[in-house]
């Protein structure tokens, strides 16, 4: 009989390849797998954060890999090094993505900032996916999850490079999902409503990011909520992540899996229940 301790950890044995671990919703999807038993590679940009994070873990299980995931090598470098650090490649998370310039006016709204959004959201997206499968395919077997949004299912929400740019995450989740069912490779996303991490504030100049801005961000975003009496974590995407990545999601591919409240189902600009 398995005992107490094996049922709670729902990823023993497998090994994941996080993409933006060391912070955010990412560092959450780290800690949440490490815990669930999962052999973590943690793969961003952010070297001296990424390393710390593997120190406070601890132990042969969690690893780091720079990684731009815009530039294929480094992806390609971060998919193989998890695989000859651990073995294998189970999960692939990815998490890596950016806000861009906030602003809704097309008419100003520099293509450089509007390239640099999908370069990392959707090239980021689609490298981890391919260089993944290259793996996955031919062991029959593996997970892959993107981070999506709200803004990939509706408008108004995020800029207009940021909302495009979740659309298509969705719109290649769905594709590729078509593809590698066929080898058992099952494709999914997770569209979660604002986490107040600190890509919610990367918009605003630094000296403007005191605690008291942040508080009237994460305000502003718990009173525009649809579900009351509960505010939304980087945790609780995290264990919509674990879920996916799991066994007990073994039939579930080419889902989007939205951590939202309710928010995405009505129309907020008309509120008939105040």
């Amino acid at each position: 009989m398995a005992s107490g301790n094996s049922l709670s950890q729902r990823l023993l044995g497998k090994v994941a390849l996080v993409t933006g671990g060391a912070s955010g919703i990412g560092e959450s999807i780290v800690r949440l797998f490490h815990k669930h038993g999962a052999r973590v590679c943690i793969a961003d940009i952010q070297d001296d954060i990424g390393q710390r994070l593997c120190n406070d873990l601890g132990g042969p299980h969690v690893s780091f890999s720079h990684c731009n995931v815009a530039i294929e090598d480094d992806v390609k470098r971060a998919v193989d090094h998890t695989v000859e650090k651990f073995g294998s490649l189970d999960i692939m998370v990815n998490n890596a993505g950016i806000l861009g310039p906030i602003g809704a006016n097309i008419r100003v709204f520099e293509l450089s900032h509007f390239e640099q959004v999908f370069d990392v959201n959707v090239k980021g997206a689609f490298l981890g996916m391919k260089h993944a499968a290259r793996i996955m395919v031919p062991a029959k077997k593996g997970s892959i999850i993107s981070m999506c949004s709200i803004s990939g299912i509706i408008g108004g929400i995020g800029s207009h490079a940021y909302t495009g740019s979740k659309h298509a995450v969705l719109g290649l989740t769905r594709s590729v999902a078509c593809e590698l069912g066929k080898h058992g490779v099952r494709v999914n996303c997770v569209s979660p409503y604002g986490v107040p991490t600190n890509m919610l504030f990367s918009h605003m100049p630094e000296e403007r990011r005191t605690e008291e801005a942040k508080e009237n961000v994460r305000r502003l975003n718990v009173s525009k909520a649809n579900l009351s009496g509960v505010e939304l974590t980087a945790e609780d995407v995290g264990n919509a992540v674990v879920f996916l990545a799991s066994d007990e999601a073994r039939y579930i591919s080419g889902d989007n899996l939205v951590v939202d409240g309710g928010f995405s189902s009505t129309n907020n600009a008309f509120q008939l229940y105040k």
